[in-house]
């Protein structure tokens, strides 16, 4: 995951456009059971949209090496974003660096735009 995210922010950075528009930032890497856990209760027993499906343990992002990451945008405003259109764009640059990569944003059903998995 390490090399396939330098490679996608190489790639942006050298794309004038792209660059423009706002630079990535890992959000969240590994993250241990009890964290997860807190996630999936959000939209459960506690309040917020559901994040994921995944309970403790059963998440790529709790293990170690992590084989998963979360995505975020800072905004040449200083605004964090999760933009479907960023995140598209940056999952374009991160299954060029490494076919292993999967796109929480291509799952059927539950849409984890943020999420980058290999």
């Amino acid at each position: 995951m390490r090399a396939a995210y330098a490679q996608a922010l190489a790639r942006l950075e050298g794309d004038l456009v792209l660059r423009l528009a706002g630079l990535p930032f890992v959000t969240e890497c590994y993250r241990g059971p009890e964290r997860q856990d807190e996630l999936y209760a959000q939209g459960r027993s506690k309040p917020g949209p559901i994040v994921t499906y995944k309970r403790g343990g059963e998440s790529k992002h709790n293990r170690l090496p992590s084989r998963a990451l979360d995505v975020a945008f800072l905004l040449p405003d200083g605004e964090v974003s999760w933009s479907g259109r960023l995140l598209s764009k940056f999952a374009r640059l991160m299954k060029a660096a490494d076919a292993r990569v999967r796109w929480g944003g291509d799952w059927p059903g539950f849409k984890d735009r943020p999420h980058f998995e290999v």
